[in-house]
């Protein structure tokens, strides 16, 4: 795989790779990919007519998903930047959040048909948490707002 074309999700260990909005290893996921742009991280997703609410406009528990998920993406390349991780160095599996607190507002009916825009900054990064606030788009417009409290997963939730 070509690094530039990488993904935060493709840096998670393969034990905790199966999410349904982001595990590259869930055959009947999402596949939500999160990467840098500028000072912000950004997911395009475009929406099948099966995620449909509304004839015409997308389902708002897959917006949710994709805020949640583009969250705990976020966190953990904040985490891995705090770390020491540079733009370039992607070597090793990044640390892995968990969602502790998700809250959306719908602003607008979100329209079936065009790619997804999910936009992101942490707001506050700590050891354990780092919260991540972040908009949807749909043609340039802000559909969807929403706040990812993310923490570190807790030891116990994988094999390892």
């Amino acid at each position: 795989m070509d690094r530039r074309e990488e993904a935060f999700q493709d840096r998670y260990a393969e034990d905790v790779a199966h999410c349904y909005g982001c595990g590259r290893l869930n055959p009947h996921g999402h596949h939500v990919r999160t990467r840098w742009e500028g000072e912000e991280t950004v997911t395009r997703f475009t929406p099948e007519p099966h995620h449909t609410a509304i004839p015409g406009y997308v389902y708002g528990g897959l917006i949710a998903s994709l805020v949640d998920c583009h969250g705990t993406g976020t966190a953990a390349a904040v985490a891995a930047r705090a770390e020491g991780a540079e733009e370039g160095d992607r070597h090793g599996e990044w640390p892995r959040f968990v969602t502790a607190s998700l809250h959306v507002d719908y602003l607008r009916p979100t329209p079936l048909g065009p790619e997804l825009e999910v936009r992101g900054r942490a707001t506050e990064v700590t050891a354990r948490k780092v919260v991540v606030e972040a908009r949807v788009l749909a043609n340039g417009e802000v559909t969807a707002r929403g706040v990812v409290v993310a923490v570190r997963m807790p030891e116990g939730m994988t094999a390892r």
